[in-house]
Parts: structure tokens; C-alpha cells; sequence
């Protein structure tokens, strides 16, 4: 080693000396040193073709090798091998950051490379509003719409087992994020909803599960606050007497339609969720509901009203008895 290191310095003098004593190599040596430097620099320019206001997708587990050949494949950078092996000398053996990149103008391979790796991504966080009364399937739509990387059958697969506690609201998601991190995120908002609450749910005498089955009924089947309550007191006045809850909005679950106007063959459909043929709850949530909603279960109008239906008018109708409610729909309805 300590040869090596003599080697090395007496090696600077003698090119040196090398050098004025021919002056030509001086231009030798100059003209090599730019040619290295031209060449290091045409190897990092972006492609003539580079496809300005372009998007590439990085998916997560994605190897260097693919994110390399993933952006030359979409034109933004020329040599893949190149940033492959910048790559993997920067420690990203296995994957990139992954999410949506935007490349507006080009850029060198150098810059590409440094985004990839501190997951810079040129996009800002994306906006999703989720409302009141969405089902899981629902939001897999709005969300494959956001994300073109995250199929609805994925989301509907990784967010089934939560309907009900996806929180409703209006989220900023990184460009990064998955099917996994998005519903994280909406069951931590959730759960932050629900502590203020969680004196009220422990008197209330249900669970918490109960809590939002009901709501998730009342989401749908109303929709002002003091109608959310009186429904809210209907339905636990089934519960009471052991009626059947005859919830229509179920059949949209069942469906997966808009629609809550069951047929005369929908309402003998066999299924758990079908409350004109089962008493009792659903065995779950059919959408996740609001605060309110989940409020007015919680805080319900105490009434002797077991039957409501909303007519034409836009309104909702309150009946005792069943010869009352058979007045309200043809009163309302026809």
C-alpha cells in the first residue's frame, strides 16, 4: 500500500513535467478530459422525443431494473442500464418510491434519479371526497379514478372487512399512497371520530358494531338531522318488539344499485342483509356513515311511531300503525 501511495504522488509530477516538457500533450490530454466529460453529459440527456407533461406510474416492489426500463419504455431517459446502475450503487436494490411522477419538461438522468429516490414525485397531494352514506365498492370507483395503479377489485378486497369504518370525509393522499395506506389512513380518522363519542356508545347499551349497523341504516333512509333521530327511534322500537326492521336501502347493498325501491321478488331474496325476512340487525354496516348519523343513534327521538316512508313531497311520514302507514303511502305516494 505504502508503494502504491509513492507510486501515486511521484505519477502527478512526472505527467506533469511530462506535459511542459511536450506542450502537445497538453492538448492531448485536454481534448481526452472533454471528450470523458461530453460523453458522461450526452449519456444523461433526456431523449429528443421526451414527451413533455408526461406521468409514469412506479409501482411498489418495483426493481430498479423495471422502474429503469418502466421510464425508458415512456421516453424519459435514454440509457435504462445507466440508471439502473445509479440506482443500485445508491442503495435501491429492490424498489424505488413508489407512486405517480410527473415529468412536465425533461430532465437529465441524474435528476430522475435523485426524484426516484427521495420520492419526489412533482405532483401535489391528490384530493378525494369521500360523502356520507359511500359504500366500500363506491369508493373504489372514486379511488381506481385517482389512481389508475389501484384496481376497484383491490380496494373493494383490502377495504371489505372496514365497511362502516371508513370515515367519510375529504382526504389528501400522497401520490405514493396504495390501497393499504388509504384505508389506514380513513379507519385512523375514524377512530378519532369516534373517541369524543365513546362515553355515549358504553351508555347507550349496544356496541359499537350495533352503533354503526343502525347508523349506516339511517344514512341512507334519511336526511335531515331531526328525521335521522325519529328513524333512528323507529328502528330501535322494531328491535324492541322484534319486528323486522324493513329497511329498504338494504336491497341497494344487496344489488349494489342507486335504487332503494324494492320489487315484490326482491323482498324475499335470500339474504342476511334482506331485513323484511330477518329481524334483527344486518350482520353489517351497508355504507359508512356520517357524524350525524352515527349522533342520532346515539341520541334518538323517543316516539311510538314503528313506520315512516318519504313521499313526493320530499318529506318524511310518521305512522303508529300499520293502517296509518297504508293511509301515508297512498296519500304520499300515489
Amino acid at each position: 500500500m505504502q508503494i502504491l501511495k509513492r507510486y501515486s504522488r511521484a505519477a502527478v509530477p512526472t505527467i506533469m513535467s511530462s506535459a511542459r516538457r511536450h506542450p502537445k500533450l497538453w492538448i492531448v490530454l485536454l481534448t481526452l478530459g472533454i471528450l470523458v466529460v461530453s460523453g458522461c453529459y450526452l449519456l444523461l440527456l433526456p431523449p429528443r422525443n421526451f414527451p413533455t407533461e408526461s406521468t409514469v406510474a412506479i409501482k411498489y416492489g418495483a426493481s430498479a431494473s423495471l422502474v429503469a426500463q418502466t421510464l425508458a419504455d415512456a421516453q424519459v431517459i435514454v440509457h435504462p442500464e445507466l440508471l439502473q446502475l445509479i440506482l443500485r450503487f445508491s442503495g435501491v436494490h429492490n424498489q424505488a418510491k413508489a407512486g405517480v411522477y410527473s415529468f412536465p419538461v425533461p430532465e437529465n438522468l441524474l435528476t430522475v434519479a435523485y426524484r426516484l429516490i427521495t420520492g419526489a414525485y412533482g405532483i401535489p397531494s391528490i384530493r378525494i371526497t369521500f360523502p356520507e352514506g359511500m359504500s366500500v365498492r363506491e369508493m373504489a370507483t372514486e379511488i381506481a379514478k385517482a389512481y389508475p395503479s389501484i384496481s376497484t377489485k383491490e380496494f373493494i378486497s383490502a377495504g371489505q372487512s372496514y365497511e362502516g369504518y371508513l370515515f367519510p370525509d375529504t382526504y389528501f393522499f400522497p401520490p405514493s399512497a396504495d390501497a393499504a395506506s388509504i384505508i389506514s389512513a380513513m379507519r385512523a380518522n375514524f377512530d378519532a371520530k369516534m373517541a369524543p363519542l365513546s362515553n355515549e356508545i358504553r351508555s347507550s347499551g349496544y356496541s359499537l358494531s350495533d352503533i354503526i349497523i343502525l347508523s349506516s341504516l339511517v344514512e341512507k333512509e334519511a336526511r335531515t338531522n331531526t328525521d335521522k333521530r325519529i328513524v333512528a327511534g323507529i328502528l330501535f322500537n322494531r328491535l324492541r318488539l322484534g319486528m323486522p326492521l324493513q329497511v329498504d336501502a338494504v336491497f341497494g347493498y344487496i344489488y349494489n344499485r342507486a335504487t332503494y325501491s324494492p320489487s315484490l321478488a326482491d323482498l324475499k331474496v335470500n339474504s342476511p342483509y334482506n331485513t323484511y325476512i330477518h329481524t334483527g340487525l344486518p350482520p353489517g354496516p351497508i355504507d359508512n356513515p356520517g357524524l350525524n348519523s352515527i349522533e342520532a343513534v346515539l341520541n334518538p327521538i323517543k316516539t311510538k311511531y314503528l313506520y315512516y316512508l318519504t313521499g313526493k313531497d320530499g318529506l318524511m311520514h310518521y305512522a303508529t300503525t300499520y293502517a296509518g302507514h297504508q293511509f301515508n303511502l297512498k296519500k304520499y305516494l300515489n
